[in-house]
């Protein structure tokens, strides 16, 4: 059973900032990707930022480069997301998510598919304002 619980949306104006955490639980003798998936009004989920809990490898997506960082805590069993300089086109769903991928296919091409993502978070909303 995986568990994913997400925390810290929230409404900001932009260019502000806010940090989202999500508390895992899955096998911690096994190396996820985990990330954050956001879902706005009208477009198609993407996999912002993404990160691989064997080693720490990270990606995200060229919008939000520079603004997002994700990291872990291993001890906490904890995934966050800063995101800085936030712009109204962040807004929307914010689904922490988790999938078992061999580590071949992390080394080929990083964990940067949704396809990569068998469990998700219930989701916490970000609303960015103008």
């Amino acid at each position: 059973r995986v568990d994913l619980v997400e925390s810290g949306g929230g409404s900001v104006q932009a260019g502000g900032s806010l940090k989202l955490s999500c508390h895992y639980s899955q096998d911690t003798d096994s190396h996820y990707c985990m990330g954050w998936v956001r879902q706005a009004p009208g477009k198609e989920r993407e996999a912002v930022a993404t990160i691989y809990t064997g080693g720490g490898s990270t990606w995200a997506i060229d919008s939000v480069k520079g603004r997002f960082t994700i990291s872990q805590d291993n001890a906490k069993n904890t995934v966050f997301l800063q995101m800085n300089s936030l712009r109204p086109d962040d807004t929307g769903m914010y689904y922490c998510v988790s999938g078992n991928v061999v580590p071949w296919l992390v080394v080929a091409r990083g964990c940067t598919s949704l396809a990569d993502f068998q469990h998700w978070g219930q989701g916490t909303q970000v609303t960015v304002s103008s």
